[in-house]
């Protein structure tokens, strides 16, 4: 397995305020989140594995992923890593893409999902067992069968990703949206790190079909720190 690209964290002080604010809200939201459920003796992993049954490697989870209509944003939990309970993968929809979202010219070669089946893979959430998050990254195409669009696009297609309903967990969802809001800088910057190491990737090897290269899994990655970030976000709009 190819080591993947671990990025930096941005300096959140060059942002503008008005994002810092988006992010200074989402932060009270993920803490809201996780305190009705520590309240209830309830985690986020465990919401979401509530009676789904035995718990099996690479299943999604719940069943049938999670789709909000409105938005045609989705989300699954997953486990197949060893550093990690599971993961969650999230996505946005093509009936919920700007009208200008362009997949990469490889597209039009590829059996790829396309049109209001389009799939754009926004970044996984890696968790611990306890319900805390780890780290986020990007994967290869294959791993989740989504449409190739680069990295700009799929930066600008994270605003419109919400799941707003109670299914399977009002919090969970509510969670997970706010994530993607607190996290936006280190997202913007792992899709761009994972454009970077794909192309890297093609020109080491170009014999091999990238998008398809199962020994280039993970292409970027970082680990989060909920406080440390909050914090920094707070510092950023202090100054």
């Amino acid at each position: 397995m190819s080591d993947s690209t671990t990025i930096d964290t941005p300096d959140l002080a060059t942002l503008p305020r008005s994002q810092l604010e988006t992010m200074r809200r989402a932060g009270a939201e993920v803490l809201e989140c996780h305190r009705v459920l520590r309240k209830g003796g309830l985690n986020l992993v465990g919401e979401v594995l509530r009676e789904q049954g035995t718990f099996y490697k690479n299943n999604h989870y719940p069943k049938g992923d999670v789709y909000d209509r409105d938005s045609h944003a989705q989300y699954y939990y997953h486990a197949h890593r060893g550093n990690e309970h599971g993961h969650f993968h999230t996505f946005l929809r093509g009936k919920g893409m700007p009208e200008d979202a362009t997949p990469a010219p490889e597209a039009a070669e590829r059996d790829w999902p396309s049109g209001e089946k389009a799939l754009a893979h926004i970044v996984a959430i890696s968790m611990d067992k306890k319900g805390q998050p780890l780290g986020l990254f990007m994967t290869n195409r294959w791993v989740t069968g989504e449409t190739w669009f680069p990295a700009a696009q799929v930066a600008a297609m994270m605003d419109r990703f919400e799941i707003d309903h109670a299914y399977p967990s009002w919090p969970v969802n509510r969670w997970i949206t706010a994530m993607l809001r607190l996290y936006r800088p280190q997202i913007e910057t792992l899709l761009h790190a994972r454009d970077a190491a794909l192309e890297a990737r093609r020109a080491a090897h170009p014999d091999r079909d990238v998008f398809e290269d199962r020994d280039f899994e993970v292409l970027a990655q970082c680990p989060i720190d909920l406080k440390a970030q909050i914090s920094a976000v707070a510092a950023a709009l202090g100054r």
